[in-house]
């Protein structure tokens, strides 16, 4: 956990944690198998030897906020040729994808329940990812939330140094003035260029629909989709 210094600010969290009831079920598959699939921080923060965690050199492909994992084994289970990181903070819903992913027997998956910004900035080494998701995170539609919303200028930096050149970020939201803070913040974003063209949105189709997308879709929601891709 990140150690603050007296005075220090708090850090604005992206999300809170609801860590709601497990089931049984949910309880028996994180003692059971998150030795085998979870990634832990190392002693002092240092960065996590990925090679050794995967046994193999692979492009590696991060999710962030992939909760019960629809997206993250639909992309596994395509793509065996790649590794494939998740990080969740919702406990039920690292239990629950944890048994889907024993059904399925992948190895190319590992998964993580820390602070996106956090593993990102102790964990992982730069230029180590090939691409990075971000799809339909919390909106924090109030303005006064609006300073909690994940995509920050300094965020998206971070962000930007742990892609590959070339790496592909992309997020998505049915959120409307959410898209538009995206744009905002990543049209401003140094050393990423937008794949759909100067503020434009990416066409629909390059990714699985997830439950997100169908539950805002139900509600009568756009869904708006973009993809930034590291120039420098």
């Amino acid at each position: 956990m990140e150690r603050l210094e007296p005075g220090a600010p708090r850090p604005v969290r992206s999300y809170v944690r609801r860590e709601g009831r497990l089931t049984p079920g949910q309880e028996r598959a994180l003692e059971a198998l998150w030795p085998a699939y979870g990634l832990e921080p190392e002693p002092g923060g240092g960065p996590w030897d990925l090679d050794a965690a995967f046994d193999r050199r692979a492009p590696r492909v991060l999710e962030i906020g992939c909760g019960t994992g629809d997206f993250l084994l639909a992309q596994a289970s395509a793509h065996p040729e790649q590794d494939h990181l998740g990080i969740e903070v919702y406990r039920p819903g690292m239990g629950r994808l944890l048994r889907r992913l024993r059904e399925l027997g992948l190895t190319n998956l590992r998964l993580v329940c820390a602070d996106a910004a956090e593993v990102l900035r102790l964990h992982l080494v730069d230029g180590s990812l090939t691409a990075v998701y971000l799809l339909f995170p919390d909106p924090w539609p109030k303005r006064r939330h609006h300073k909690r919303r994940i995509v920050q200028p300094d965020f998206v930096q971070l962000l930007r140094r742990k892609l590959t050149p070339g790496g592909i970020f992309h997020l998505a939201t049915d959120w409307e003035d959410y898209a538009r803070h995206m744009l905002r913040v990543l049209e401003q974003a140094e050393g990423l260029e937008n794949c759909a063209g100067p503020g434009r949105c990416s066409a629909a189709g390059l990714r699985p629909v997830t439950r997100f997308q169908r539950r805002g879709e139900r509600l009568g929601h756009g869904v708006w989709d973009l993809r930034y891709r590291r120039s420098d």
